[in-house]
Order: structure tokens, then sequence, then C-alpha cells
């Protein structure tokens, strides 16, 4: 299966998140946040749910797309 690139990390998210572990970084570029802020989600319990392999952060690319589904959803409920 080719690999989708783009220039913008944000298309990650609407064309496909890559076949592999997303670091908090990822997820930084993905959402268009400061680094801290993913942190910050973590320690608040409100961002994507991540897991840690050893002394690393990782977040599981079906758990991402499970958690922007479920905002894009509650947003629809919300309008």
């Amino acid at each position: 299966m080719p690999t989708v690139v783009a220039s913008d990390p944000r298309a990650t998210l609407r064309g496909g998140l890559p076949d592999r572990y997303l670091t908090p970084d990822d997820i930084a570029d993905m959402f268009g946040v400061p680094l801290e802020t993913v942190y910050q989600w973590r320690r608040k319990r409100t961002g994507p749910p991540g897991f840690r392999i050893g002394k690393h952060l990782r977040y599981d690319p079906a758990d991402v797309r499970a958690y922007v589904m479920q905002r894009k959803s509650a947003g629809q409920s919300a309008a």
C-alpha cells in the first residue's frame, strides 16, 4: 500500500494515519498545537489516549482516529 505524503501534517488525519505508533511530536504536528499542549492533554486526560513503551509515550493510530471521530460527532450533536 503506497504511503501518502502530505506537506500539511493535518492532512494525515484526513488521508489516513501512518502504519506505526505515533509520537507526541506527531500528534502536535497533526493537530497543529504546541508539544506542551499534547502533554497537558495527557495530564488532564482530554486528548487522544496514549501509552508508554518504557519511558516513551506513543499513540495508536486507531485510538487517534477514534478520538477525532468522537470529537467530530460531539461537535455535531452540540450544534
